[in-house]
């Protein structure tokens, strides 16, 4: 994998764990930036997608977990993982469940690390390309206006066309003449194709 254009963000107080797992990083190619806390870490981050932030869970300030919810609530897609040297199922389980690619145990193996990140950066190239397909979703479906808008709603979750016209209180081939122009506006050729756009539009979690 070529990992050259990939940023790992290690934010850890400890200054000879984030050392050493720089060392490591940086010897399978990734670019590597280090924060000793979560507050330095936002302050510096400038929108950089592709990468991850491997985080440590148990911080001054700001711990691991609150740090990646503020990261979501900031928008920030960077994949996480977790480090601890006081890790346990229960808290696992739970950074797992709230979106960590893993949860690794200090001192972390080079083997398992290299394995997280490899995941993490496939991820991250996921969500780069779901954000790009959103852009071009959104693009494709701006010019749509409130009625096609409804109509394609009603069209995508399998309505035939004579429903549509009953529930918009419009004639069946108006409600023709709306799909036309739909598909023919968001480049869509099917209503499969037309609901992937519809999807890909949408705001991401």
């Amino acid at each position: 994998m070529n990992t050259s254009e990939a940023t790992v963000f290690i934010v850890d107080d400890d200054a000879a764990v984030r050392d050493s797992i720089m060392l490591m990083i940086e010897q399978e190619g990734f670019k590597v930036q280090t924060f000793q806390n979560a507050e330095d870490f936002l302050a510096a981050y400038n929108n950089e997608i592709y990468g991850c932030a491997v985080l440590d869970i148990h911080m001054s300030g700001m711990d691991g977990m609150q740090l990646q919810q503020e990261m979501s609530q900031r928008n920030i897609k960077l994949p996480v993982i977790f480090l601890t040297g006081h890790g346990d199922i229960p808290l696992s389980v739970k950074a797992i469940k709230t979106g960590a690619v893993d949860f690794l145990t200090k001192p972390v193996t080079r083997d398992n690390l290299l394995s997280s990140l490899r995941s993490a950066i496939v991820e991250s190239k996921r969500l780069i390309s779901q954000l790009a397909n959103g852009e071009v979703a959104k693009s494709r479906l701006a010019d749509l206006t409130e009625r096609e808008r409804e109509v394609m709603a009603l069209a995508i979750v399998g309505f035939p066309n004579k429903e549509i016209a009953r529930r918009l209180g419009i004639s069946h081939r108006t409600v023709e003449i709306h799909k036309s122009k739909i598909m023919h506006k968001t480049g869509a050729t099917n209503l499969l194709e037309l609901a992937r756009i519809a999807s890909e539009g949408k705001p991401l979690e």
